[in-house]
């Protein structure tokens, strides 16, 4: 996916992990980092839920409040996990000075932590059929009344109560849980939602009725204000699975057509593996990106079969092969990181492999993680083990790779279960070309690929610095490229690896960061941990090979 206007390709980041510190300096990470992502060729950053959750440390998803986005005293904080109202519209300036794009992830399937009790009739349905009664209808006491006490009606007076919800999971006065649908005129769960537990609208906490049309036009104004007063770029919207098809339609219609912003993004969180489900809500809900889940799992797959994963089928069953356009490509992300109830972690020697096949490749609009690219933070102080580092300097490079060299038409070489490659031959404004060559066995893999007749004679060399020995390209315009056991070359003429390493030069020079540890400040790159054998890739990358 390029942006035509600037000839470059574009490339989305998300900016936070789920164990991101909860010290309110997020948003001041996010504006001294804006130069070096933007060196690297990163075009738009999906920011973490910048509303007012339960509490202090609420990563984002328990939401609160949208209209307050680090800005009132309420749930025991005035600012965000990541810091003030005023810090965040500076960071996104910042973004935008460097020609950033920002998406907000956008909390709209719940409410959470009420300010007060309401009395009213409900009924419990089975966990996994929603469809079911399994008793009378009855009074339950639920936390369904929010007041903003501490907002005032600032930017909106509007006060949500039952009617406004079709479902919530606690009894107070009981003290039960369970999935209780509220009863009312015209009151039940959303049908065109996905159809797991026989209807999947409910998820947690207190569910919002899209039926009713005071909330259709509370969460319209509130759209209108994210983009008058921040100026965002679009949306991510978490959990799309649980939430109405025709509202979504209905609300990015309204922005893109009443609000005048065309060209308004927006992708949707759509966790299904099964390709069928994400084609039929696609069908039903135009002009949306999803992320594509079932490439993950593919990534996933292939990083803990190894060697007896067929790498020809590593884009079977994804979105990306099936509706290039429509999919945002990413490798891991906060939900499938360690110790999430979705983990579904891509063991680390893949992802230079995965990180290759998102960023390299003609199809889809890739996305990369923070917890992959500055790495994850300890689940706790006392638990140091639980932390994971990032691989900067190899995604940097990637990256690099993808905003330099990676255009143009496509030569697959998909011919073989452990060695892959393609070649992108560069258009009038990129004319370099990119040879690209993987294997997952524990041989080294090598491919020949055809690169032109113009190009006889030059002599290529691998940008990624694993492998040592140049390539001459015949005079047939063919040559032989090579890459090491578990891992991937990114091959070009030395006068283009010279500006890769000119590029990224830049980007270090760039990065700021205030670490107090001097010793890291050193670092560009952690150090990775050992990796299982015998496809532990990182401790023979650098290291002179055999024979080639």
């Amino acid at each position: 996916m390029a942006n035509d206007k600037q000839q470059e390709n574009v490339t989305m980041f998300q900016f936070f992990e789920w164990y991101t510190p909860t010290d309110h300096m997020h948003w001041i990470r996010l504006k001294e980092q804006a130069s070096l992502l933007s060196s690297l060729g990163l075009s738009a950053i999906w920011v973490p839920p910048p509303t007012k959750g339960t509490s202090p440390n609420d990563v984002g998803y328990g939401v609160y409040d949208l209209w307050d986005m680090g800005e009132f005293d309420q749930k025991g904080t005035i600012p965000t996990k990541y810091g003030t109202k005023d810090q965040l519209k500076e960071a996104i300036d910042e973004c935008h000075k460097h020609g950033i794009k920002i998406y907000f992830d956008a909390v709209l399937n719940h409410k959470a932590a009420g300010d007060e009790t309401e009395v009213f009739k409900a009924v419990a349905v089975a966990e996994d059929d929603r469809t079911q009664e399994i008793e009378d209808p009855h009074k339950i006491t639920a936390y369904t009344k929010f007041n903003f006490p501490g907002r005032k009606g600032k930017y909106s007076d509007f006060q949500w109560n039952h009617h406004h919800f079709s479902g919530t999971d606690w009894d107070a006065k009981a003290e039960r849980s369970a999935v209780f649908k509220i009863k009312g005129e015209n009151k039940s769960f959303a049908e065109d939602v996905d159809g797991e537990h026989g209807n999947f609208d409910y998820l947690m906490c207190n569910n919002i009725d899209y039926d009713h049309p005071d909330v259709v036009a509370e969460t319209e104004r509130w759209a209108q204000w994210c983009i008058d007063e921040f100026n965002i770029d679009g949306f991510r919207i978490d959990a799309m699975k649980h939430i109405s098809a025709g509202f979504i339609t209905h609300l990015l219609s309204h922005i893109r057509g009443q609000l005048n912003k065309p060209d308004f993004f927006c992708v949707g969180e759509y966790w299904k593996q099964d390709l069928n489900d994400v084609d039929i809500h696609l069908d039903s809900n135009g002009h949306i990106h999803l992320f594509d889940v079932p490439l993950h799992f593919n990534f996933k797959r292939a990083g803990e079969e190894g060697p007896s994963f067929d790498m020809r089928t590593i884009f079977d069953g994804t979105l990306v092969q099936s509706s290039p356009e429509a999919a945002v490509t990413f490798i891991d992300n906060h939900d499938t990181q360690p110790y999430q109830s979705l983990e579904s972690f891509v063991p680390a020697w893949f992802k230079p492999l995965a990180a290759a096949l998102i960023c390299l490749r003609f199809d889809g609009y890739p996305c990369l993680f923070y917890g992959d690219f500055y790495g994850i933070e300890p689940k706790s102080p006392s638990e140091p083990e639980t932390g994971f580092p990032g691989r900067k300097e190899m995604f940097s490079r990637m990256l690099l790779a993808r905003k330099l060299f990676a255009y143009g038409t496509q030569d697959d070489y998909f011919d073989h279960p452990n060695c892959i490659a393609w070649f992108r031959h560069g258009d009038e404004h990129h004319p370099g070309g990119l040879a690209v060559v993987m294997s997952n066995s524990n041989s080294k893999g090598h491919k020949r690929l055809h690169v032109g007749h113009h190009r006889a004679g030059e002599v290529w060399v691998d940008m990624m610095g694993y492998w040592k020995d140049p390539v001459t390209i015949k005079e047939d315009g063919s040559a032989k490229f090579y890459c090491h056991s578990g891992s991937v070359s990114l091959w070009s003429s030395p006068e283009e690896a010279e500006r890769h390493g000119r590029e990224e030069q830049h980007a270090r020079d760039h990065a700021d960061d205030d670490s107090e540890d001097e010793e890291e400040e050193k670092k560009f790159e952690a150090e990775h941990p050992d990796l299982p054998k015998p496809l532990d890739t990182w401790d023979h990358l650098l290291e002179d090979d055999e024979q080639r």
